[in-house]
C-alpha cells in the first residue's frame, strides 16, 4: 500500500574522503540543550565523543589521523526537513537539514540500533522509529527515552555548494556516547552505613536516577542496592531472547558503575523502611541511613492459587537464570504456557522453534484484548496458531503433577490434562511494595505508591518511580496513573534525581511500547486505558496496519505492525501538545501526519 504508509528509501551517498594533511581545529562541541521532556533542566555542559560498549566517554583528539572527512552531497541535494545517511569510509553518520542548517551525528539509535535516518524529525530532534526515543540534532543528546547513552556529533561545513562532515573515527564507529558525569567528592569508606542518596532497584528508573544525578554535577555518595545477583541488564529481551546470558543483556558493567561512583550491592533485600531515622533494613540485617531515597523495586508476578505448587520445572520469569533454563527444559518437549502477558506471549513465541508443543492458557477469549481490542488481538492469537501453538482460552490451571517432583502435566479447570515438562507463568505482576506496610509511605488499595509529578511521596526525601507508581498523568489532566513501561521507568528516574536537586520538572513525554513475536513487533504510543473504539487503517490479515484507539472523539493512542515510522510520527504529535480527533483517521486519510522524511 502506497499513499501515506509509503516508505521512504534511504538513499546511500557516495562520497569523497581526504584524510587531514594537517592539524585542524578539534569538532565544534555544543554545550547540551535543554531535553524536551524535562524542559526546566539545566544545561548539562560540553559533550564528549563516541564510546566504548559502556559508554564511557572519549577524550577529544587532536591528532589529524584520528579525524575523517568528506564530501558528502552537494547543498541542494537535501530540503529543508530532510535526513540522509551518509558514508564517510570509517562510518556512517546521519546528515540533517532544518531551517536552512546542516547538522551530522551518529546515524544508529543507540537503544537497538535502529536506523535514524526513518525515524521522525521535528522541531530540533530526530525520534526513533523502533521505540521512540529522543535526540536533540544540534548536540546529540537523548531528549527522551528508552536507552542511557547519547549520540556523537560531527563537524558540517558548506565550501563551494558542497556539504563536507569532520568526524573522529572512534565516534563514528561506536556511535553512541554518554554524558560527562560528576564524581564522589565525598570521603566514604564502603562500609559506612550512610548514603546521601539511597536508590532501591537496579532497574531503569534507579539507574537513569542514579547517571542523572552525577550528569547534573551531584558529587555526594550514591548507593544503589537491589535483589538481583547482576549489574543492571535488558529486562524486556529476557522473554524475547531465552538464550541470552545477563552479560548479553547488561545495561552497565560494573567497571562502569565504579568509574562513576555509583555504588552496586547485589543480593541485598530491602525488608523494612523506617522514615522517621530515614534508615533501611536490609535482609542480613545491614541498616543503611539515607539523606534521599528512591524506591524503584518494580514488579513482582502475580499469585495463582492451584495444587501441586512444589513441582519443579514452573518458572516465573525473573531473571536470566530463569530464562535460560526455561530454553533449556523446553527442548524438544512440551512447554505450557500459563497467562496471556506479553511476557507470556513473547516466551511463548521464543520456544516455538525450540519445543515440541506449546500450550497457552488464558482467562480471556482472545489475548490482549484488554491492551490492543479484540480485533488486533485475534490476528495476533491467529499468528500463534499458524506457528504450531495450541490455545486453551476461558480456562485456568487447576494443578500441577509431577512425576519425582518434575512437571509431567498441567491439568486445567475445565478437566482438559495437557502434558508438560516446563511451565512458564506469565500471568500478571502486582507492585513490588510489601516491605512497605508498615513504613507510612501510602500506597493505594492495590499496593502502588501514589506520588506527585516530582516523583515524591507523601513522606519528605523520600521518591519512588517505574512499576510501583501512581503518579498524575497530564495527558489524562493529571489523574493518577500507572504506566509499567520500560520507556516510561526511565523518565521517572530522570525527573525524580532532578526533583532531589531542586530541580522540580515535570513529565512531558508520551508513553511507548513494544512487543515482539516470531520476527513481527507490535509497536505502541500513547495511554489507551479505557479505549472505547479501535479505528483500523491498513491490513489486519497481511499484519500490516496501524490501530488508532479512541476515547470519545479523541485518539488517545496508537499501535502499529509494519508501518514504521507511524507510531513515532503520533506520538511526535501527541508530544507537542496536539490532539488527534477521531475523525482525522477515520476517513484512512493521515497524510498529515507525514513530512518530508528522509532519502
Amino acid at each position: 500500500m502506497g499513499g501515506c504508509f509509503s516508505k521512504p528509501k534511504p538513499v546511500e551517498v557516495k562520497v569523497e574522503l581526504s584524510l587531514l594533511e594537517k592539524e585542524k581545529e578539534v569538532d565544534g562541541l555544543s554545550p547540551n540543550g535543554k531535553a524536551s521532556p524535562f524542559a526546566d533542566c539545566r544545561p548539562n555542559g560540553a559533550l564528549g565523543h563516541g564510546s566504548d560498549d559502556d559508554s564511557t566517554p572519549l577524550p577529544i583528539y587532536h591528532k589529524p589521523r584520528d579525524y575523517v572527512e568528506a564530501s558528502v552531497c552537494h547543498v541542494k541535494d537535501l530540503e529543508n526537513g530532510q535526513m540522509r545517511e551518509v558514508d564517510l569510509g570509517s562510518g556512517r553518520a546521519l546528515l540533517i537539514k532544518e531551517h536552512g542548517e546542516f547538522s551530522a551525528m551518529g546515524h544508529k539509535c543507540p537503544h537497538y540500533g535502529a536506523p535514524l535516518v526513518k525515524g521522525v524529525l521535528s522541531k530540533g530532534h530526530v525520534r526513533c522509529p523502533w521505540h521512540g526515543a529522543c535526540f536533540n540534532i544540534a548536540t546529540g543528546d537523548i531528549e527522551d527515552f528508552p536507552g542511557l547513552d547519547s549520540l556523537p556529533t560531527f563537524q558540517v561545513r558548506v565550501e563551494k555548494d558542497k556539504v563536507i562532515i569532520r568526524a573522529n573515527k572512534q565516534a563514528l564507529q561506536s556511535q553512541k556516547r554518554s554524558k560527562p558525569m560528576a564524581r564522589c567528592s565525598a570521603v566514604i569508606n564502603s562500609s559506612t552505613g550512610f548514603s546521601h542518596v539511597l536508590i532501591i532497584g537496579s532497574g531503569p528508573a534507579g539507574l537513569v536516577c542514579a547517571e542523572t544525578l552525577r550528569q547534573e554535577g551531584f558529587t555526594d555518595r550514591i548507593v544503589m542496592c537491589t535483589m538481583d545477583r547482576h549489574p543492571p541488564y535488558d529486562r524486556p529481551k529476557l522473554s524475547k531472547s531465552l538464550d541470552s546470558t545477563a552479560e548479553q543483556l547488561r545495561l552497565r558493567s560494573v567497571d562502569f558503575l565504579q568509574d562513576h561512583d555509583i555504588e552496586l550491592l547485589t543480593e541485598n533485600e530491602v525488608v523494612a523502611i523506617d522514615v522517621k531515622t530515614r534508615s533501611v533494613t536490609f535482609e542480613d540485617g545491614l541498616r543503611m541511613e539515607y539523606r534521599k531515597l528512591f524506591i524503584a523495586t518494580g514488579s513482582k508476578p502475580k499469585a495463582l492459587n492451584y495444587k501441586g505448587k512444589e513441582v519443579r520445572n514452573v518458572f516465573h520469569l525473573r531473571t536470566p537464570e530463569d530464562a535460560n533454563s526455561i530454553a533449556r527444559l523446553a527442548n524438544n518437549r512440551n512447554a505450557v504456557i500459563v497467562g496471556t502477558s506479553f511476557v507470556g506471549m513473547e516466551a511463548a513465541a521464543a520456544l516455538t522453534d525450540k519445543a515440541h508443543s506449546v500450550s497457552i492458557i488464558g482467562v480471556e477469549a482472545v489475548p490482549f484484548k484488554k491492551a490492543l481490542g479484540e480485533k488486533v488481538g485475534k490476528v495476533i492469537m491467529k499468528l500463534f496458531e499458524t506457528n504450531r501453538v495450541k490455545f486453551y482460552m476461558l480456562n485456568e490451571v487447576s494443578e500441577m503433577i509431577g512425576h519425582h517432583g518434575q512437571l509431567k502435566e498441567v491439568v486445567l479447570k475445565s478437566g482438559k490434562v495437557l502434558r508438560a515438562d516446563v511451565c512458564v507463568i506469565g500471568a500478571g505482576c502486582v507492585p513490588a511494595t510489601g516491605f512497605l506496610k508498615q513504613s507510612g509511605i501510602h500506597m493505594d488499595s492495590k499496593g502502588f505508591i501514589t506520588v506527585n509529578k516530582m516523583m515524591q511521596t507523601n513522606v519528605d526525601g523520600v521518591f519512588a518511580g517505574g512499576d510501583v507508581v501512581m503518579f498524575p498523568f497530564p495527558p489524562r489532566n493529571n489523574k493518577k496513573v500507572n504506566i509499567p513501561h520500560w520507556q516510561m521507568a526511565h523518565v521517572h528516574g530522570r525527573v525524580a534525581a532532578l526533583s532531589m536537586m531542586g530541580r522540580a520538572t515535570e513529565i512531558k513525554t508520551v508513553p511507548y511500547f513494544w512487543s515482539a513475536m516470531f520476527g513481527k513487533t507490535i509497536r505502541y504510543a500513547g495511554y489507551g486505558d479505557g479505549f472505547d473504539d479501535v479505528i483500523i487503517q491498513g491490513d489486519l490479515d497481511e499484519l500490516r496496519f496501524v490501530a488508532f484507539y479512541t476515547k470519545g472523539e479523541e485518539v488517545v493512542a496508537v499501535a502499529s505492525m509494519n508501518y514504521d515510522p507511524i507510531v513515532s510520527r503520533v506520538a511526535e504529535v501527541l508530544g507537542s501538545g496536539k490532539t488527534i480527533k477521531k475523525r482525522d483517521v477515520e476517513t484512512g486519510d493521515i497524510s498529515w501526519l507525514i513530512d518530508k522524511g528522509s532519502q
